[in-house]
């Protein structure tokens, strides 16, 4: 998790000053200028994210510089068995994005189908085959 919290910290400071630079030459104009400051916010919660997540868990073979592929093998996560609720949140998603299209009243549709299918994946583990 070091290198990903070099990443996105060493970032802050590049986009502070592109902030400014953007600034000066546009004359604050307010949609780009609040449009940068912000990515300048997300990168640093990111950043701060990952930096405490890497002081919480113990040092990845990513992370060592000496390290062998072989250190990496094993189990990476645990995910769901023929699972179908990303297929139905990937629908949701293309209703909503079809609806930019096609009208406003879709995208409530698409919304209320991505939360079912949202609620459906996060508590798969609940009930079901799978239970725990």
């Amino acid at each position: 998790m070091k290198t990903e919290t070099r990443l996105f910290l060493i970032l802050v400071p590049f986009f502070l000053f592109i902030w400014l630079v953007y600034g000066f030459w546009s004359d604050w104009e307010p949609v780009g200028t609040a449009g940068i400051l912000l990515l300048l916010g997300l990168v640093g919660m990111i950043g701060f994210y990952f930096a405490l997540v890497a002081r919480r868990i113990d040092p990845r073979p990513e992370d060592d510089a000496y390290g062998e592929v072989e250190q990496g093998a094993g189990e990476q996560g645990v995910f769901a068995p023929w699972s179908w609720w990303p297929l139905a949140l990937g629908v949701a998603a293309a209703i909503c994005f079809t609806a930019l299209a096609v009208g406003w009243w879709l995208f409530w549709i698409g919304g209320a189908f991505g939360v079912v299918a949202l609620v459906g994946w996060v508590f798969e583990y609940s009930r079901g085959q799978h239970a725990h």
